[in-house]
């Protein structure tokens, strides 16, 4: 499993303390040298999103998750990353995907956020690009904006398909 945008890897932590084989994964150096630090006994890879670097050995991927990294993507970056996972999963593996969303369908804006530049994705709209990159949407939730979050948050699952 690939922990995408791990940042300071407390989830990679947690996915692995619960049995999962799970590998972090995210661009900030910083960032990894904290998780590293805290977490030596888990692998952490420098890369984005892309995992243009990740040397998988020829094993496919059994799962994503993508906490909040996606967001981080310009739109027209997504539809190539997804496909470029889809390329390394096997049909059946799962892909995560949460993030602050939008209620103004078929939209995806872009918004304030401290760290760095970060697009909302209408929930429609985020399912058609998992589709269109060979992933069939099995769950969303939607948590409404409260005095915690500026904005509703999306999570979505989606299976491989076993045909594209």
């Amino acid at each position: 499993m690939l922990d995408v945008g791990c940042g300071l890897g407390h989830v990679t932590a947690d996915l692995a303390g619960r049995g999962l084989d799970v590998v972090g994964v995210d661009p900030s150096r910083e960032m990894l040298e904290i998780a590293r630090r805290n977490y030596p006994e888990l692998r952490f890879v420098q890369d984005d999103a892309q995992l243009e670097s990740m040397n998988l050995g020829g094993q496919s991927v059994a799962a994503v998750l993508a906490r909040c990294s996606l967001i981080h993507l310009p739109p027209s970056d997504v539809p190539n990353v997804l496909a470029g996972w889809a390329v390394r999963m096997a049909p059946g593996a799962l892909v995560a995907v949460a993030g602050q969303t939008t209620d103004s369908v078929g939209e995806v804006s872009e918004f304030d956020h401290a760290v760095a530049p970060a697009w909302r994705w209408h929930p429609d709209r985020l399912a058609e690009a998992l589709s269109e990159a060979g992933f069939e949407e099995v769950w969303r939730t939607i948590s409404r904006p409260d005095a915690h979050h500026s904005f509703p948050e999306l999570h979505l699952v989606a299976r491989r398909r076993c045909w594209v």
